[in-house]
């Protein structure tokens, strides 16, 4: 037998708002029965869907787990986009040969990465 991911799950102080980051990041719509008092917040993304549940403890660490994305443009690019809707530069890990990744915080300090795209790493094997 074998589990497959259906969901992953992030604690959130306002799980509605923190949701309405991620679905532009991902570009999804909002769940019809998603409303802004619920304690739970979704944001499907191709077979998988990123909950943000209700907690109001504050993030102490460094995340366990995080979301790698790679972009339909290029890295960089990506980065800028994000930085506009919110995101901030936790670590860049670029390096001067263009190999790399980003790591973001989204606006509740939940750590991600941008990696090359597809074409960007395709570029450099």
């Amino acid at each position: 037998m074998t589990s497959r991911v259906r969901t992953v799950t992030f604690d959130a102080h306002n799980p509605y708002e923190l949701a309405g980051f991620w679905l532009q990041v991902l570009k999804a719509e909002r769940p019809a029965d998603d409303h802004p008092d619920d304690p739970y917040a979704a944001v499907p993304a191709d077979g998988i869907t990123v909950l943000f549940e209700q907690n109001n403890d504050e993030k102490a660490v460094k995340n366990r787990a995080h979301l790698d994305l790679v972009p339909d443009t290029t890295r960089d690019e990506e980065v800028a986009w994000l930085l506009t809707l919110g995101a901030t530069i936790a670590h860049d890990r670029r390096e001067p040969d263009g190999t790399g990744w980003v790591v973001l915080q989204d606006p509740e300090g939940n750590e991600f990465c941008i990696l090359r795209s597809e074409s960007e790493r395709a570029a450099t094997s």
